[in-house]
């Protein structure tokens, strides 16, 4: 399958919503050599889809995550968020970028222990700039939304591992981001807590029309993605999907 193969549906241009990565090259020094991670890639996220990642370790998924992110630069290649050409910006505005269109969900929900779960949002609120009052009406909102109202005063060490999870979605949802990507999100969950992550993800993405993008080695993933790409020497490779 060719790079133009896996974009072909809903292609993203530089007028488009969604994620686009475009060329995308990277390679590590290995001793008198270079290794090759992402081989002159192409993937596209569009909205209101989830777009499932595999692939074996040092397959380079990490990297690509990072790379969609704006957590790093590629050695070669642009990313397009929301038709933004990020690559080209500078560290200030890429960094702002992030804050305002990309939600992050990572393996552990990375809460902190101090602030309940309405503090967690709200700190996102007052770092994004946000008044208080208007904070703390779409912290509750989405709290409600992940089935955690009664937990909103909840400190992380009160909470299932499932709760500080559906947390850590609303924390990557409280600036309204376009688009959304986790990190292995259910890898530290039990298969029934897996299955009901991973269903809250895809609804909130069908829902608000986020562009997602998530990387697992997990099967509840892979039960509720749009689609299944395999990443192996540096390509993106087609997989069927699974059914439930």
């Amino acid at each position: 399958m060719t790079n133009e193969d896996i974009t072909a549906r809903g292609a993203v241009d530089a007028a488009s919503s969604g994620l686009a990565l475009r060329d995308i090259y990277v390679a590590v020094s290995d001793g008198d050599h270079s290794r090759i991670i992402l081989d002159h890639l192409d993937m596209v996220a569009v909205p209101g889809e989830v777009l499932v990642l595999t692939g074996g370790s040092g397959s380079g998924k990490s990297t690509l995550l990072a790379i969609a992110g704006l957590l790093r630069r590629p050695g070669g290649g642009h990313v397009f968020i929301d038709g933004i050409a990020a690559t080209e910006l500078s560290e200030r505005r890429r960094t702002a970028l992030r804050k305002e269109r990309i939600g992050l969900v990572y393996q552990s929900a990375n809460l902190i222990p101090a602030l309940t779960s309405m503090e967690q949002l709200e700190l996102v609120g007052h770092i994004n700039g946000a008044k208080r009052a208007d904070s703390r009406r779409r912290a509750a909102r989405l709290l409600a939304d992940v089935g955690l109202t009664s937990r909103a005063n909840a400190l992380p060490a009160q909470m299932s591992g499932g709760e500080r999870q559906r947390v850590g979605i609303a924390r990557a949802l409280m600036a309204e981001p376009t688009v959304l990507l986790g990190d292995e999100p259910t890898a530290s969950l039990d298969p029934e807590l897996a299955a009901e992550v991973t269903a809250l993800i895809a609804d909130q993405t069908h829902a608000r029309g986020l562009a997602t993008v998530l990387v697992t080695h997990d099967d509840a993933p892979l039960r509720r993605a749009d689609r299944h790409f395999h990443l192996a020497g540096g390509k993106l490779h087609a997989r069927e999907l699974v059914g439930d």
